[in-house]
């Protein structure tokens, strides 16, 4: 108890909330209970001192006006803003999602353009996003070029996307999850020198670099990856991250890991197992969300080669919501869930599992070929005119330059993502989340004769 009012008294804490926290420990003769109940009324307390709206926008001097300056938005809770959440914005946004019956959809990017597509999706459905790095990811967008010696590839481009995501999160005034994907124990460094850059942000900001990471060490003894996990949450949670923790195994491949052959069993987590994950969490901070496994593989597959178990997840509430008796949540949902590979995945499976108290479903493999698509179809579209720099079907001595110029492809890739995201929108039923209705129609958008493009 002297520990968290050391950390009261360090952030100037009211007299009166200190008095009232020390009243609840003497009253509770559930310790456990008692952490709990601490650590949620330390996470507001903190992110109330973080509140940094329109942040990014003003540090840079760059406009934020309009839906970039919203303090709150009509339908979510007052703390969510627009731009980059951490702390009590990031955890009451989870919590609407898992009340109210949705998900929000976690895009892997290695692009700037990719993160704009997703930005431009999360508009145009007036919803959330939750924008992620892997590692492989993280050292594309730096640059292939680069030494990635102890990572340093992979955390400068990583560093360098999450700059780009906050710059831009604002000014298409949308509420970002910031966060990164899978981390096995080998990337614990990437994951380390990100945490290094967090800090130093939060020294000078209030509050972290990225939201959250995740760290799977699934493939490793349970107890390990517990006792690893909650040295990282204890790290984390004091600048108001979330961490994403596996439980069980995602089958399938991705980001260079093949988990192609592995055991059925450990395709599916066990309540008991989960159940011993939040035991160990809780007391430590309540910024934490469980990726159990209930038949989730990585990739696309032919019909009938995945088996989807989504009712896995709903007797783990279930026994967690039992062993808990009176301290259980009024939604019988104690936990936060993370649905991995969800591209290709039944739309019944998907909606089932949020009704079990998934709040994120990652997609990788379906917006990998989206972008793509949007490229394949320019350029059967324009074939004829990306064939030579001059010469086309309109005469032998008409220029082809505005067609070649990459923004050409790069936009269609770009469309193509954010029709495949609305999809994902619906399917997850994530859409008109915000309540700031269709955005307006973009003006000043150069002409023809300057850059104005086909697509």
């Amino acid at each position: 108890f002297q520990k968290f009012t050391a950390d009261f008294t360090k952030m100037k804490v009211c007299a009166s909330l200190t008095m009232a926290v020390a009243t609840i420990a003497i009253a509770s003769k559930n310790v456990r209970a008692f952490s709990v109940a601490l650590n949620k009324v330390f996470v507001p307390v903190k992110s109330s001192l973080n509140s940094n709206v329109g942040g990014m926008s003003e540090e840079l001097g760059i406009p934020c006006e309009e839906e970039c300056a919203l303090e709150a938005y009509p339908n979510l809770p007052a703390s969510v803003h627009p731009g980059v959440l951490s702390g009590q914005a990031m955890l009451d946004l989870l919590e609407d999602a898992k009340t109210k019956g949705y998900a929000i959809p976690a895009v892997n990017c290695v692009t700037s353009s990719s993160i704009n597509a997703c930005l431009e999706a999360a508009r145009k459905n007036d919803a959330p996003i939750i924008i992620q790095f892997s590692s492989g990811g993280s050292q594309f967008y730096g640059g292939k070029s680069l030494d990635n010696t102890n990572y340093a590839a992979a955390i400068a481009g990583a560093v360098s996307g999450a700059f780009h995501v906050r710059t831009m999160a604002e000014q298409y005034g949308v509420p970002v999850i910031l966060h990164t994907d899978h981390c096995a124990k080998k990337l614990l460094p990437w994951i380390d020198g990100l945490l290094d850059a967090s800090e130093r942000y939060f020294k000078k900001h209030g509050e972290p670099l990225f939201s959250s990471h995740m760290i799977d060490l699934s493939e490793e003894p349970i107890e390990e990856n517990i006792d690893i996990c909650k040295d990282y949450l204890k790290r984390m949670s004091t600048m108001g991250m979330i961490l994403e923790m596996e439980l069980g195994i995602t089958g399938g491949e991705e980001d260079g890991v093949n988990n192609e052959d592995v055991d059925i069993e450990d395709l599916y987590s066990k309540p008991e197992e989960i159940y011993q994950v939040y035991e160990e969490l809780s007391p430590i901070s309540p910024l934490f969300t469980i990726a159990a496994a209930f038949g989730n593989v990585h990739g696309v597959y032919s019909p009938g080669n995945v088996r989807l178990e989504p009712k896995i997840l709903s007797r783990a509430q279930a026994y967690i919501s039992d062993k808990l008796g009176n301290n259980a949540p009024a939604d019988k949902k104690p936990v936060m869930f993370v649905f991995h590979g969800g591209s290709g995945s039944d739309v019944s499976d998907i909606q089932e599992a949020i009704g079990y108290g998934v709040v994120k479903m990652n997609i990788d493999t379906d917006t990998q070929w989206s972008y793509w698509s949007g490229i394949k179809k320019f350029e059967a579209e324009y074939h004829d005119y990306l064939q030579t720099q001059i010469g086309n079907p309109e005469g032998p001595e008409k220029p082809n330059k505005k067609h070649y110029d990459p923004r050409e492809c790069i936009r269609s890739a770009e469309v193509s993502t954010v029709e495949r995201l609305e999809q994902c929108y619906a399917d997850l039923k994530c859409q008109n989340v915000l309540g700031l209705g269709a955005p307006s129609i973009a003006e000043n958008i150069l002409g023809p004769r300057r850059g104005g493009l086909p697509v």
